[in-house]
């Protein structure tokens, strides 16, 4: 369960910490995007996989902002 460790990391962190987080994955995925385009990805599962990490984080921050309220 490697999704449930990933996501325990995630609600340890401050929001600061999430959306520096979340500001790199999608740096990542526009990468992965780029290098798809050129037919220069091995590995096109990465997308999927970078996209799923990219709605755990807005979840988690989703959360946090909901408990402050």
């Amino acid at each position: 369960m490697k999704t449930n460790t990933y996501v325990k990391e995630l609600k340890a962190k401050t929001v600061a910490e999430l959306n520096a987080e979340l500001a790199s994955a999608k740096k990542e995925l526009f990468n992965l995007r780029f290098q798809n385009a050129t037919n220069q990805l091995d590995n096109t599962s990465r997308i999927k996989e970078v996209r799923k990490n990219i709605a755990r984080i807005q979840t988690v921050i989703t959360e946090k902002a909901n408990v402050a309220e």
